[in-house]
């Protein structure tokens, strides 16, 4: 099997299993408990916050553990904006944010909030003037992911921070894509808030984190017991926990050598479909853009078509991203930056990982080639074009 859809998710890595095996077997304790299988538990949990604070910049104390990606977009969205309530209505996104975001704005928009949706460039690129000009005194909240999970276009998150506080508005990144991936110093950033999910990056699924910068006004997102500075009601997932701590720590450690590597494929990835491939092109920044991420489209063909094809020769990709994937619609993403209906239904997103090798480059695009020529040979489109 060749395995290119690791925006969706990773494998779980070998030395990652070896660190949470004792907290899924013998160290069982509640993190709650005074007794010594408790208080054990406690310390792996505070030591993961420790690392995990280390690598993202901040105190230990502005880290919060999560069930996932999801969990902290939501908290970080509606905590924030219900705490912040009476100073202003306001919210900005962007039209390309995961639906983890976009469904959480809608359902503060149930509640009175406004939302102003700023809109990409053919790249997916939100440029900080129309940042600028979407905010307003009222501006309580802007989020803004920092890479696409898509079409893997990297935002000017730095740029767009500053503007959102010079008009006193809170930052929230969905660093989901990054984190582990490019640096995401949360200071180097000058994010008040970031979320990430420890799947992306070699760690268990089920577990997330967000950082809240101190001082940052939120409300908790469940309520239950005193769990992460009782602001995190519920049982600690301390196997999860300690899980995403190391994966974090050991993909920090390789990012260097780790992008490079990956970028390298990547360009020859992209340049190989767009020259023995006709009528295909890649969508997203060619500059600002993921190491691992190819997304192009194919003119007169249907990406499910691929899928399946290529599902046939032991490759796995994506059309879209892996929340939509049972979902007819287009891409919200793809028909932003300016693609027709069909365009984006012609969709393919390839999205390299650790063991990604040049071979399987190879061995993709020559099947590629054979999969689309098919394909076209049957569609009515090209018939017709």
């Amino acid at each position: 099997m060749i395995y290119l859809d690791n925006a969706a998710t990773t494998p779980l890595r070998r030395d990652v299993l070896d660190c949470m095996m004792p907290y899924l077997t013998n160290a069982y304790g509640n993190p709650s408990s005074i007794y010594k299988l408790g208080r054990d538990n406690r310390i792996a949990i505070d030591n993961a916050r420790e690392k995990t604070a280390q690598i993202l910049g901040c105190s230990p104390a502005e880290v919060y553990f999560t069930g996932g990606g999801t969990e902290s977009d939501n908290w970080a969205i509606k905590g924030t904006a219900l705490a912040n309530a009476k100073r202003g209505k306001h919210i900005i996104t962007t039209e390309i944010e995961h639906h983890a975001v976009l469904h959480s704005c809608e359902a503060l928009a149930r509640q009175g909030f406004e939302i102003t949706y700023i809109k990409p460039d053919e790249n997916g690129l939100i440029h900080p003037q129309a940042l600028q000009e979407a905010l307003r005194d009222d501006t309580i909240l802007v989020t803004i992911m920092h890479a696409n999970n898509e079409i893997g276009t990297i935002q000017p998150i730095a740029e767009l921070a500053e503007i959102a506080h010079g008009r006193g508005a809170i930052f929230h990144t969905d660093a989901v894509q990054t984190a582990g991936h490019i640096p995401t110093d949360v200071n180097g950033l000058g994010v008040d808030l970031m979320s990430l999910s420890g799947h992306k990056f070699g760690g268990p699924k089920g577990v997330g984190a967000l950082y809240i910068r101190k001082n940052v006004k939120i409300f908790p997102h469940q309520d239950g017991g005193a769990q992460e500075r009782n602001k995190r009601a519920g049982t600690e997932n301390v196997p999860g926990i300690v899980g995403l701590s190391r994966a974090l720590e050991l993909a920090s450690e390789e990012m260097q050598n780790e992008r490079e590597r990956l970028r390298e494929l990547r360009d020859t990835f992209i340049k190989r479909i767009l020259d023995e491939i006709p009528d295909s092109q890649l969508n997203g920044d060619d500059e600002q853009r993921l190491p691992n991420n190819v997304n192009i489209s194919f003119d007169y063909i249907e990406g499910e078509g691929m899928l399946l094809l290529l599902d046939m020769q032991g490759i796995s990709a994506s059309s879209g991203s892996a929340c939509t994937s049972g979902s007819l619609d287009p891409s919200h993403v793809l028909l932003s930056i300016g693609l027709p209906h069909e365009k984006a239904h012609g969709s393919l997103r390839l999205t390299l990982g650790r063991e990604t090798t040049a071979e399987n480059i190879d061995f993709v695009v020559d099947k590629l080639v054979g999969i689309v020529a098919r394909l076209r040979a049957m569609s009515p489109l090209k018939a017709h074009a």
